[in-house]
């Protein structure tokens, strides 16, 4: 007879497969990518980190001249998507525009089989270069403006940019976007990553995987709560608002966007680079209530519930203060996960066995049939 393991609900402290690409200690409140820690990770570009997740290592000044041309490469989409996303951005949500334009890719890409890594590299670049296009269309769209081609001489971060505004920015802001990315692309096991490598274990195309892994993101509960935490701010409005907000909220047993996490006990690595963005930004545009507002709150939520601020508090002020609306934030956090979740798909493929985990029924057993018309 088969022995069953029942896991915790929500496979709390259930491992279930191996990894090299990223490592999340909870206690310790580390976060190591491919054998790097955040910290040393957050000096690097984008393009430098997609290479260590796609390749294996960082790259040399060769090697990353390569891969940013190869990136680059790949920008332009097909204006078919372009139209679709121009047409739906006046009545769906910017995740969901991007859901179904990422799909639309497939009908152009010459998509790879599960044993060529060589292919399905180039199928992740592809994926990485043109969601980027695609996030900042969606941006236009959403305010009635036309799609910006995309510029060769720029960089990841500072194209989207100038693809979403029209112009180009400063170094200062496409730095301040590009560590976000960073911060952002990978983070062990979670939802997203979880639901696209279980899709990927079918053996289907990489399309596919990553999609699942944007409608896992689109939730609340993972990458939708820096928009709730930045709606929250809006809602709380003024400094002095801050602790009769959260009294009020608490009391109400209101769920507070932003803090606690699954796996850290202790502050989120990657917090600490966004709270220092947050007041950096604060400062430069000349309005600091976002993150005084931010601050005050994480000093509470600490005090009163021993909770820590997580990635999605402080990228929130972050981004809002450069311009960025809050409906935006989870389609950023999509650029910067699908390097992330096609080096995790790349790796399921490398050594895959269909995920299939057994439930533990609990529904009668024993009910007898009856004729439709003697019910």
């Amino acid at each position: 007879m088969t022995q069953w393991i029942v896991a915790e609900k929500g496979l709390q402290n259930i491992v279930v497969d191996q990894t090299a690409l990223s490592l999340v200690e909870g206690q310790q409140g580390i976060l190591i990518y491919r054998g790097y820690h955040i910290d040393e990770m957050a000096k690097c570009s984008f393009e430098e980190v997609c290479h260590l997740f796609l390749c294996g290592s960082l790259p040399s000044s060769a090697e990353l001249d390569r891969f940013d041309s190869a990136l680059k490469s790949e920008r332009i989409v097909d204006s078919r998507v372009l139209e679709y996303i121009a047409a739906a951005a006046k009545a769906d949500v910017p995740m969901a525009i991007l859901r179904t334009a990422v799909s639309m890719l497939s009908a152009k890409m010459n998509l790879a089989d599960a044993s060529n890594a060589e292919a399905l590299r180039k199928n992740a670049i592809a994926l990485i270069a043109k969601t980027t296009t695609l996030a900042a269309a969606i941006a236009r769209a959403k305010k009635g403006q036309p799609a910006v081609q995309p510029d060769p001489a720029l960089s990841h971060a500072a194209n989207f940019l100038y693809m979403s505004r029209g112009e180009r920015v400063d170094e200062v802001v496409a730095k301040t976007l590009d560590t976000a990315l960073v911060l952002h692309i990978d983070h062990g096991f979670n939802a997203s990553t979880f639901t696209a490598r279980a899709t990927a274990s079918t053996l289907t195309d990489m399309v596919s995987a990553v999609l699942a892994g944007i409608g896992s993101l689109k939730g609340p509960l993972h990458g939708g709560a820096n928009t709730a935490v930045m709606n929250m701010l809006l809602e709380i409005g003024e400094p002095d608002n801050v602790d009769s907000f959260l009294e009020k909220a608490l009391a109400e047993k209101r769920k507070i966007p932003g803090f606690g996490h699954r796996v850290y006990k202790t502050l989120d690595p990657r917090a600490k680079h966004l709270k220092q963005m947050s007041e950096a930004w604060g400062k430069r545009v000349g309005e600091v209530k976002w993150f005084t507002m931010s601050q005050r709150l994480e000093e509470l939520m600490l005090e009163k519930k021993k909770l820590n601020a997580n990635v999605d508090f402080y990228s929130a002020s972050t981004y809002y203060a450069m311009g960025i609306p809050p409906d935006m934030y989870t389609v950023i956090f999509a650029i910067a996960r699908m390097a992330g979740w096609s080096a995790h798909i790349m790796e399921q493929l490398g050594n895959n066995r269909l995920i299939r985990p057994e439930a533990e029924y609990t529904g009668p057993k024993d009910l007898k049939w009856v004729p439709i018309e003697e019910r």
